[in-house]
């Protein structure tokens, strides 16, 4: 789902940069990456975060990618330097991610799982196109959040099937996706990382 006119402005506005900033901190703390990885963003929006994230963790490979094209041509724009060589956009949907299976070291979302009809389907395609031992870096807010008496009215977000804590854990772990490290407000969101498992060779 695409944001609407205020959404776009919640999410282009220094505070959210700032916002932003301080979670990559925390969670290349709670879990670095060796350099010279391949990473996907999904839900990258203007690039404000992939910058945040290729001064973080210093990818060979940054792919950035938004279902929204403008956004995407307002990231192109949005780079300069050694970023603008390291990165890749894509418009494409989160549900169908175009790349194959076991190839991405590393996936960040920054709040776009809860903009996904089906949302389920997006986290076995995560799972899907990370390694065996591949990251995923989520931030995600909860209905209570954007879907109360004063947000509904203002922001567009899906109504129906609606995740909270108890609902993503377990979607998470039927994707094979197991959370390692979290930061949880019940009622407001989470902040984790979530590692897909070795395989037993």
């Amino acid at each position: 789902m695409k944001l609407n006119w205020a959404e776009r402005w919640v999410v282009n506005n220094p505070a959210r940069v700032f916002q932003q900033h301080m979670e990559i901190k925390w969670l290349r703390q709670k879990m670095p990456l060796k350099p010279g990885v391949t990473i996907l963003e999904v839900g990258c929006g203007r690039g404000a975060g992939a910058r945040l994230i290729f001064k973080a963790f210093r990818p060979s490979r940054l792919h950035i990618l938004d279902l929204d094209i403008k956004m995407v041509q307002g990231a192109k724009a949005y780079f300069s330097g050694a970023i603008k060589n390291t990165v890749s956009l894509y418009v494409g949907d989160s549900v169908d991610l175009p790349f194959k299976s076991d190839t991405l070291d590393a996936l960040f979302g920054f709040g776009f799982l809860h903009h996904v009809p089906d949302w389920r389907r997006a986290l076995s395609e995560i799972a899907r196109v990370l390694k065996s031992g591949g990251v995923y870096y989520i931030e995600e807010l909860y209905p209570s959040l954007y879907q109360n008496v004063i947000t509904k009215r203002i922001l567009l977000h899906p109504e129906h099937d609606r995740f909270v804590s108890a609902d993503l854990r377990t979607a998470l772990d039927e994707a094979g996706l197991h959370i390692v490290e979290a930061f949880e407000l019940k009622k407001i969101g989470i902040l984790a990382v979530a590692v897909k498992p070795e395989r037993n060779t």
